[in-house]
């Protein structure tokens, strides 16, 4: 049986990562790296479509066999459920608006379609950073002028817990998980068949983590916000891209941080600990979303390979149930299965 081939590409802040895969194999991949200069000659992420996407053809060229299939890192969409979509008119029209903020996997999409447009074959996305399976009750703020909005990690999400329910036996569409991705941003969601039923917004509520400050203290916050001693654009920055880690110890690097706590710096074990507390906390509280009936609580994320972050945290919630963990974001496998489902019949693509 032929093996159907699958063209993957993810944008990133500073890098964009490209694969291609046989079926669930992936057989090459390159990151490319985009330089603090290059990036400054075109500050706006869509000024920066037409380069990345010229070095991504350039590359996909090398491979000898044409895809059946391109898929992009879906951005910040508007609300949709969980799901394979082909990629749409309209789609890329509300990547462009930077429907829900601006950020580089908006550009996925358009280079999927690009990149598709040249092989002849169908573009898709796969769990958008917007996917919303909320629960009516997830979404009360405080305030009827705020909403709580589901903006998270679901592609790594939902691909781990996947992951999970193969490893338990448990059919993903009737398993219960707490899942927590842990990279630069964080986010802690409780999975019950199948769908994110809350989730923390990574960008400004939960724990902190190597450049965010997660939830801070709301009133303090205001004050510092009405101070005059900072733009919006400070404060933005302030609490996604300096907060966290960065903040504290001038590192948004976890390998830096414990390279310090071995060398006895007090201050970055405090801070590393504080980082796990917080996290800890996090799937406390989302297990109460699932009544605290679980099947395991799940690490995934660049950060669940630090051994002593995962331990610090484990032992404050194993209590709840098993911990699974399984290191790294694994986006980029995600991405292909995702789409080899609905190429195999498993799965029908959904339209935007």
């Amino acid at each position: 049986m032929e093996k159907h081939i699958i063209l993957a590409v993810n944008p990133g802040s500073t890098s964009t990562k490209m694969a291609f895969f046989e079926d669930d194999v992936e057989v090459c991949r390159e990151t490319l790296h985009h330089d603090a200069s290059l990036r400054a000659q075109f500050p706006r992420i869509w000024d920066q479509f037409e380069f990345r996407q010229k070095a991504v053809l350039e590359w996909s060229l090398r491979f000898a066999r044409n895809p059946h299939a391109v898929v992009g890192m879906g951005g910040l969409l508007k609300p949709l459920t969980s799901g394979t979509y082909r990629v749409s008119e309209a789609m890329i029209a509300d990547a462009r608006a930077n429907f829900q903020g601006e950020h580089a996997s908006n550009l996925g999409c358009a280079m999927a379609h690009d990149l598709a447009r040249h092989y002849d074959v169908t573009a898709y996305v796969v769990d958008p950073v917007s996917v919303d399976e909320f629960e009516d009750v997830a979404r009360y703020s405080g305030h009827p002028r705020i909403e709580r909005k589901t903006l998270s990690h679901a592609l790594n999400i939902h691909a781990t817990a996947r992951q999970a329910a193969v490893e338990l036996g448990v059919p993903y569409r009737e398993s219960a998980f707490v899942v927590a991705h842990l990279g630069g941003g964080i986010s802690i969601a409780p999975l019950l068949n199948g769908r994110i039923v809350d989730v923390n917004d990574a960008s400004s509520d939960g724990p902190f983590s190597p450049e965010r400050t997660g939830g801070l203290p709301l009133q303090q916050f205001i004050g510092l916000c009405c101070s005059g001693e900072h733009s919006e654009a400070e404060l933005r920055t302030m609490v996604m891209g300096k907060g966290g880690l960065m903040a504290y110890l001038g590192s948004n690097s976890a390998v830096e941080v414990e390279r310090r706590i071995a060398d006895g710096d007090a201050n970055a074990r405090a801070i590393y600990q504080a980082m796990a507390y917080q996290i800890a906390k996090e799937i406390g509280s989302m297990a109460t979303v699932l009544r605290g009936s679980l099947r395991a609580v799940v690490l995934t994320g660049g950060l669940a390979s630090s051994q002593l972050l995962v331990s610090w945290i484990s032992e404050r919630v194993r209590w709840i149930a098993p911990v699974l963990v399984y290191p790294g974001e694994n986006e980029m496998r995600a991405m292909a299965l995702g789409v080899l489902r609905v190429l195999r019949g498993d799965e029908q693509a959904l339209e935007y």
